[in-house]
């Protein structure tokens, strides 16, 4: 997938497109994806999708904006296996901000992105003060050159796939719910780097993930599995928090326990799986209480893994397939 950063000058050529966030590429944006990328092959365009970095409600309102469910790398890894050919990532600031629907129309749209099928959700806003909509977009279609399509909201078992119904999800903790949503199980990514080694002194010993984000979009104990070590998945268990037992610093961390496993990993880059949320975080009287709720917490993920496995052979006994 080529990744522009920006919106060029002058377009080299038609393409079909749509315009979002697409932050988690949930099942709704997938379907937009899919719809997308079926115009592209009819017209012989790229399918190409722009977003932006910061997202707006990041760059008007840091403190109140929803936690991100995909750094920017995340995003484009999903982006391209959704078979998009081309991703502009156009930096929002005060001039597109201030930037009139009609000027975006003319000096994005038409003549920096060449834009011949145009796909935007149902709720799309554009332009100074939310300006311009569908029905902008729609009259100005002939005029500029360009077919535009609205795309109807998606649902997943009578809930609305939406970034809002995922956040919601991870932060309870229905973490299944999440992964319906989705299209699958949800996951952070992050290159591994040197902590504090107080894991390892109360006898867990972690491999510490950089976020790379204000804050995440769920807290707490989980069981998960992390991928980009080994051939296979490692289990383990990860706690997502603020660790208030043992720091003040007020600053989300993610460390994840590996069952079984001694090798040195700095560098590495890693996809963490969350798979079920084992409790939330807590502060505890002493060290000793929370390596006692450590031990607990390893006992359940090791018990959710076995039960996991014997159902999982239990399916191929029954049938032969899984």
């Amino acid at each position: 997938m080529q990744v522009i950063r920006g919106v060029p000058e002058r377009a080299n050529g038609p393409v079909a497109l749509t315009i979002g966030n697409f932050d988690g590429v949930h099942l709704g944006h997938q379907a937009m994806l899919t719809r997308l990328r079926v115009a592209a092959r009819r017209l012989k365009v790229p399918a190409c999708v722009m977003t932006f970095e910061p997202q707006p409600q990041e760059f008007f309102a840091p403190d109140r904006a929803p936690a991100r469910l995909t750094n920017l790398r995340e995003k484009l890894r999903l982006l391209e296996s959704c078979s998009v050919d081309r991703t502009y990532v156009c930096r929002f600031g005060y001039d597109l901000a201030r930037q009139d629907a009609n000027a975006f129309i003319e000096d994005v749209l038409q003549r920096g992105v060449g834009v011949k099928w145009l796909l935007v959700g149902d709720d799309f806003r554009f332009g100074a003060r939310r300006g311009g909509d569908y029905a902008l977009l729609a009259a100005r279609a002939a005029e500029c050159g360009y077919q535009v399509e609205s795309m109807p909201s998606f649902a997943v078992e009578g809930v609305r796939a939406s970034s809002t119904a995922v956040r919601g999800a991870l932060a309870s903790g229905e973490l299944d719910l999440a992964a319906s949503l989705l299209g699958r199980t949800y996951s952070i990514e992050g290159r591994v780097v040197r902590g504090a080694a107080r894991g390892a002194k109360m006898g867990f010993p972690t491999a510490n993930v950089a976020l790379h984000r204000l804050r995440p979009a769920l807290a707490g104990i989980f069981v998960v599995e992390v991928e980009g070590i080994d051939a296979t998945p490692v289990q383990g268990v990860a706690s997502l928090g603020m660790n208030p037992t043992v720091t003040d610093q007020g600053r989300y961390t993610l460390e994840v326990f590996l069952f079984d496993f001694d090798r040195q990993i700095y560098g590495q880059r890693v996809r963490i799986l969350f798979l079920k949320k084992l409790r939330d975080e807590a502060k505890f009287a002493s060290v000793d209480a929370l390596i006692e709720q450590m031990d607990q917490d390893v006992k359940e993920a090791r018990s959710y893994f076995e039960n996991r496995g014997a159902a999982h052979q239990e399916r191929r006994d029954g049938t032969g397939e899984i």
